[in-house]
């Protein structure tokens, strides 16, 4: 295995590695129930997407069942 002909400086290990920093997640804000979620996902909460109801959520069923009785 071929070895490195001269180390490597301090400062030029640290440029490289200086862009390697974890971001943090941006999240979205539901408009419905206001609670945050991962942009462009359903809101798992109230189970809205774009102001649309695409999931029907546990609380929305029992409460359907309940209603039901």
């Amino acid at each position: 295995m071929p070895e490195p002909k001269q180390k490597l400086s301090r400062s030029r290990n640290r440029k490289r590695k200086g862009s390697q920093k974890i971001t943090k997640i941006q999240l979205s804000i539901c408009p419905k129930c206001r609670t945050k979620h991962l942009p462009h996902h359903v809101c798992q909460v109230c189970g809205t997407y774009k102001g649309r109801e695409v999931l029907e959520t546990a609380t929305k069923v029992t409460k359907k069942i309940k209603n039901k009785k």
